[in-house]
């Protein structure tokens, strides 16, 4: 009977330990892999901003990788809109600012990152600026991406997604149709103050004659108003970046 328990001990010991290092061997080998799907994914989630879906979809992973590089580069800020580059000492990149993180700090100690497409071909003309965004829906996380024009009040796109809003309804946001609600809206109003954009209670009615406002989703008036706070928040947050901008062109324009 002894001598069953120490094979058994032993056989048990043996066996953690090579599933240990077999699970340890699958990470690393998956790690990369997985890091690599992610970051492409915010790549596609931070073009769908400027550019069709469709376009996305017919381009392979080294395709988007590409034009990714070409046609986007990033600057770091902080709520006074001054670029930060390094943070203790670390080197800082807007690629690598993680914004679930960052929403649980208050808003004055984040880093917030701005993502700028270019003209093609030309790295000094600048088409929009991109602006993460993210909030809480119905029952979970949502976030998106906001591209202004270079007037830097009105919207050239938005992509929006969710951890876990009901199929049908709040899901619903992902869905280009709600999604192309917003192009061609204004953030500021005529009077120069930040209003962002409301996505209105129900759905069917026309709001295109008002610059503030998108028609809503049936049955999904909490996740349309988490897209709204999420949206009033981080135009908050960017706000004097967006205004540093603003007085940059129409000091170039006065020129």
């Amino acid at each position: 009977m002894q001598q069953s328990n120490v094979y058994i001990i032993t056989f048990s010991v043996i066996l953690t330990v090579v599933l240990g290092l077999l699970l340890s061997g699958t990470s690393q080998v998956l790690g990369p892999l997985q890091k690599e799907a992610i970051a492409l994914d915010k790549k596609k989630q931070i073009l769908g901003a400027v550019i069709s879906g469709e376009e996305i979809d017919a381009m392979t992973p080294e395709q988007i990788n590409a034009f990714y590089a070409n046609r986007i580069s990033s600057v770091v800020v902080d709520i006074n809109g001054k670029e930060v580059t390094e943070q203790a000492g670390v080197p800082v990149t807007a690629e690598n600012v993680d914004i679930a993180k960052n929403y649980k700090k208050p808003a004055d100690q984040r880093l917030f990152p701005v993502f700028i497409f270019h003209a093609e071909g030309n790295n000094e003309a600048v088409e929009s600026y991109v602006f993460p965004l993210y909030g809480a829906g119905l029952w979970d996380a949502i976030w998106g991406y906001l591209a202004l024009d270079t007037d830097m009040n009105t919207v050239g796109g938005i992509t929006l997604a969710h951890a876990g809003e009901t199929p049908g309804l709040g899901a619903r946001i992902t869905e280009p149709g709600v999604q192309e609600r917003y192009v061609g809206k204004e953030i500021f109003n005529e009077s120069g103050e930040l209003v962002a954009i409301s996505m209105q209670k129900g759905e069917g009615k026309d709001y295109s004659s008002d610059p503030h406002k998108v028609d809503g989703m049936s049955g999904a008036t909490i996740t349309g108003n988490g897209v709204n706070s999420m949206l009033q928040n981080y135009l908050g947050y960017y706000k004097s970046f967006i205004e540093s901008k603003k007085s940059n062109q129409a000091v170039a324009e006065a020129i």
